[in-house]
């Protein structure tokens, strides 16, 4: 004998398993039917649409719901049937599920081309997932709809920015501004001019010694360019979502006055988009060509002419060091960056998720000779930044912050 389930929790299961499951959820629960709300019924046919084989809210309409739960064929246009389906996505469905439903319905219906229709676009989540499609369509987008794909990236990246601004500065602050914790104050800070104006009165004569009664540094609020940040990124296709978290450190990076920041991308070329980073990262990302070969080595090899002091240098690659060029040349010039005193580092991945998938050997031959090579969310990266700059073992402290990789 069957025994009768609560009918939400029945519902509940009918709306993630889809139709073809109805009947067996109908006997399995005991109840004699499933009825879904008027709600439930639109939230079945937004994920029938992308969910079920059959479908195609494009072709056929199904985002036209309705409280009986037809399924008709549609009869307007794709653009605003799609922005339909959107809107009813975005108001029945969690924030975060709303991220997945829409990456889910550009990899497995192919709907790229609907965005670069401006009604579409104008009613989408706005997420990375979302700014990384754009950006690998950037050359294809109409001029209607740029300033609507402008307009949602700069949405996206304000949020990383947010996310990320506070912890990276305080990193940098912390790691440049040692002395505020330590009662040594460093020999390179200290302003000779005023001190020695200062203690004219306590000159030994009979030394013919200034013997100094107070020592005066400069203030490190009003230095700058103490570092150089050198970030070049590789702008592969599988490293999108990298390329878009690297961007906003790199623009992160620029605004703070004690660092010197360079922002490279590379692909089988080089392009120097310090420039833009500077200005303005949204810019910086329009200038990003996803996809192409991969030349590491040579991008390397363009970094170098900005390394003036290579002890005041930090040097991070973003790549999943899949090179396409000189292998061999590319491991040599990171050691001998490593060796001259530069600290480097390798992001196989600078994501939410952190998953790495990279070239091992590469990896471990670029370990071995100093550089660590690991993949970390971007909440972890202002701690590893600051133990770069401090001088500490990256590889050590990576292992300690639980990052991916070597």
């Amino acid at each position: 004998m069957s025994t009768s389930v609560d009918s939400s929790v029945v519902a509940r299961w009918r709306l993630i398993l889809g139709q073809s499951v109805e009947e067996q959820l109908t006997v399995s629960s005991g109840n004699t039917s499933i009825h879904l709300t008027e709600d439930e019924l639109i939230m079945d046919q937004a994920l029938a649409a992308i969910y079920d084989e059959t479908s195609d809210i494009v072709n056929s309409g199904a985002a036209n719901s309705s409280a009986t739960g037809q399924r008709g064929a549609g009869t307007g246009k794709s653009a605003p049937r799609l922005a339909k389906w959107l809107g009813d996505v975005r108001n029945f469905f969690p924030e975060d599920i709303v991220s997945v439903i829409q990456h889910d319905a550009m990899e497995r219906k192919g709907w790229k081309q609907l965005l670069f229709e401006p009604e579409v676009l104008a009613t989408v989540k706005p997420d990375i997932q979302l700014v990384g499609t754009l950006l690998s369509l950037k050359g294809k987008i109409p001029e209607k709809t740029k300033d609507t794909a402008r307009l949602l990236v700069k949405a996206v990246v304000d949020d990383l920015v947010k996310r990320m601004e506070e912890d990276l500065r305080r990193a940098v602050t912390g790691a440049l501004n040692r002395r505020q914790h330590s009662p040594l104050p460093s020999l390179s800070g200290i302003d000779w001019t005023r001190t020695i104006k200062r203690n004219l009165k306590h000159y030994d004569a009979e030394r013919q010694q200034i013997i100094p009664e107070r020592f005066y540094y400069y203030d490190r609020a009003r230095r700058s360019k103490e570092w150089t940040v050198i970030v070049d990124i590789d702008q592969s296709g599988s490293m999108a979502e990298s390329i878009i978290w690297a961007s906003v450190v790199g623009s992160i990076f620029a605004s703070i006055p004690s660092l010197s920041t360079r922002v490279v991308v590379f692909d089988t070329e080089v392009v120097d988009l310090t420039e833009q980073c500077a200005n303005d990262p949204v810019d910086m990302l329009f200038g990003i060509q996803l996809g192409g070969g991969t030349d590491i080595q040579k991008s390397v090899a363009y970094c170098e002419q900005f390394i003036d002091q290579p002890k005041k240098t930090l040097f991070i690659v973003i790549s999943d060091l899949y090179e396409g060029g000189n292998q061999a040349g590319l491991i040599r010039r990171m050691r001998h960056l490593k060796e001259s005193g530069v600290r480097t580092m390798c992001l196989l991945a600078l994501s939410d998720e952190g998953k790495p998938f990279y070239d091992e050997q590469v990896a471990r031959s670029l370990t071995r000779d100093g550089t660590p090579c690991f993949a970390c969310t971007p909440a972890l990266l202002p701690q590893l930044v600051e133990g770069a700059l401090k001088g500490q073992d990256l590889a050590e402290l990576a292992k300690k912050l639980g990052t991916k990789g070597i």
